[in-house]
């Protein structure tokens, strides 16, 4: 009844190539792509001279146990989940997608100054849960904005060039918190100093420079969010989502694995998501063109598999060096330029703008769920069996979910096409 979702699965599997001339990706994008592309650049060198320093911090430092930080990881991942649907819900019923985001952006920064004020392991877990609060109400009316200000056609680039501007804020990020403990005496909070103002700027430069294009009338009645389920190209991709997310292994613990097989310094550790986000803010832009002429689900399918790539290497007899140093973070950079934008831009177009905000939520919410289980089993197979087995356990876990999720893409195409499978 919202859309025809036959007709949208399509387009979200493969969309029509844009016509007319080509121009450079900043210039092929609307004005509210690249403000709020801004928007995140700042906010994530915020964000990022946090995480950055967190994993060796809470581990090495105060000596938080795996399955500890394994928890802590998936409180930072599930915490979002609830307000990710709240966002959604009410964006959507108020056509207030900018006030909404403004409002986590703010959370975010007031968590930022209150990191200043603990100094207890869970003191800093529960300031960053609330971090993460911000972050999942945010997310899901942000996303609802470019993909509202674009043609289905264009998703996919519309969504890398953003990724793109936010990743080049997870580049500068850990540069700034590796200049700031160079250089500072009391190093963290120097860090979070530093951070809480660009959350600040952030903030500012939402209220200044975002434009919300105008929306229909709010709904009467919102529908649940079972009915957003039955739109089926949605629906598998919540599955497709969830499954694969169980067995995603988080950053963190990647760079504190490939932190022990370098034996790097402790100063050096947060050099370590510099790579990642150099490759990803390469890859984005031209990931988004290919997932918007091959068919998002098989980039987003193909990035799962070069996440996987990069546990293997990890795994594999490579001495310590370059090749081990640049593949991990190389692969695990193609998987987040593969897949983080990609996503969204696969379910923006399933969607009709009424409802956009909460379908992206309801996508994000199965992720972020699933993630928080991953990161919980693997935090405690790492406890139990050591880093070795619980990161082999991970990486078949992941090429079985990559099965399953395949022939369910597969599925979804020939019941879209209308073959005799279908219903």
């Amino acid at each position: 009844m919202y859309l025809s979702t036959s007709r949208a699965a399509d387009i979200a599997a493969d969309p029509p190539a844009p016509k007319g001339p080509r121009r450079g990706p900043l210039r092929a994008v609307p004005g509210t792509v690249l403000a709020l592309g801004m928007v995140s650049l700042v906010t994530d060198v915020s964000a990022e001279m946090v995480t950055a320093v967190l994993p060796l911090y809470l581990v090495a430092g105060l000596g938080m146990s795996p399955l500890a930080f394994g928890a802590l990881d998936g409180l930072n991942q599930g915490a979002t989940a609830l307000l990710r649907l709240i966002g959604g819900r009410v964006s959507d019923r108020t056509q207030r997608r900018k006030l909404v985001a403004g409002t986590g952006y703010a959370i975010s920064a007031a968590c930022k100054a209150a990191l200043l004020a603990v100094t207890t392991p869970w003191s800093v877990a529960a300031v960053l849960a609330a971090d993460r609060t911000g972050k999942g109400l945010r997310t899901a009316p942000r996303d609802a904005l470019i993909s509202l200000s674009c043609p289905p056609g264009e998703q996919g680039r519309a969504f890398g060039v953003h990724r793109a501007l936010d990743t080049a804020g997870a580049l500068l990020g850990p540069l700034a918190a590796f200049g700031v403990l160079w250089v500072a005496v009391d190093g963290y909070a120097a860090v979070f100093t530093v951070s809480c103002c660009f959350a600040v700027l952030g903030v500012l430069v939402l209220a200044l420079f975002v434009r919300e294009s105008p929306a229909p009338a709010p709904a009467a009645e919102a529908p649940a969010v079972r009915a957003l389920l039955r739109i089926p190209g949605l629906r598998r991709l919540c599955l497709t989502a969830a499954v694969l997310g169980v067995f995603t292994v988080g950053d963190a613990f990647l760079y504190l694995l490939l932190q022990r097989r370098m034996e790097l310094p402790a100063a050096w550790f947060p050099l370590l998501a510099v790579g990642t986000a150099g490759v990803f803010l390469l890859a984005a832009v031209p990931m988004g063109r290919l997932a918007d002429r091959l068919g998002r689900r098989r980039v987003f399918l193909g990035g799962h598999l070069l996440l996987c790539g990069a546990c293997l290497l990890l795994l594999a007899p490579v001495p310590p060096g370059p090749v081990l140093l640049c593949g991990v973070l190389g692969l695990l950079g193609l998987f987040y330029a593969a897949t983080d934008g990609v996503l969204m831009a696969a379910a923006g177009p399933l969607l009709p703008a009424g409802l956009r905000t909460t379908g992206l939520a309801v996508l994000q919410t199965a992720q972020a769920l699933a993630r928080f289980a991953g990161s919980l089993l693997f935090g405690a197979a790492w406890t139990l069996w050591g880093p070795g087995a619980a990161l082999a356990a991970a990486a078949g876990g992941l090429l079985l979910a990559l099965t399953a999720a395949a022939a369910l893409a597969g599925r979804g195409t020939a019941e879209e096409d209308g073959s005799p499978s279908a219903g």
